[in-house]
């Protein structure tokens, strides 16, 4: 026989007994079964309550420990691959260095041979053009002073 067997012939036996039993006695029997009804209701309650936090809590530290292991690996290798970037970013600025670097002492030394022939033909402060220098509205020419065709002298004249 298994338990609910049991539980059923237990069941069946105890209504018996309180049909045959005086009234006073039932009610206290009645009282008492109630309580330890209940008592029972409670405690398996908890106990499946508790078991299946318990359960839940397993399942969230295994799913808390995988994802560790899952970001930690992740890291390392973004921390591989940035390592690997960084490195290829050093040469190439390296290689952009150079570079200009030999485009500054070609530009330099070209620069000195320029400004050996150039200095004869920078301004001096007398050169520059002042205010008074400048011509006004009344010195340009209108389109009666420009000369025409007519006015030029041909080679026979």
């Amino acid at each position: 026989m298994d338990k609910k067997d049991v539980e059923k012939a237990a069941l069946k036996a105890g209504k018996k007994i309180v049909e045959h039993t005086p009234e006073p006695v039932k009610e206290k029997v009645e009282e008492k079964v109630k309580e330890k009804a209940k008592e029972k209701f409670v405690e398996k309650t908890e106990g499946k309550l508790q078991e299946k936090a318990n359960e839940a809590s397993e399942k969230l530290q295994e799913t808390k420990e995988k994802n560790a292991q899952k970001v930690h690996g992740k890291g390392e290798d973004a921390k591989e691959k940035l390592q690997a970037v960084l490195l290829s970013v050093k040469d190439k600025l390296s290689d952009v260095k150079e570079a200009g670097e030999n485009f500054q002492e070609k530009v330099s030394s070209s620069d000195d041979k320029e400004k050996s022939k150039n200095k004869r033909k920078i301004k001096g402060a007398n050169q520059i053009k002042k205010a008074t220098d400048i011509k006004s509205s009344t010195k340009i020419k209108s389109s009666n002073d420009i000369k025409s065709s007519t006015d030029l002298k041909t080679m026979g004249s």
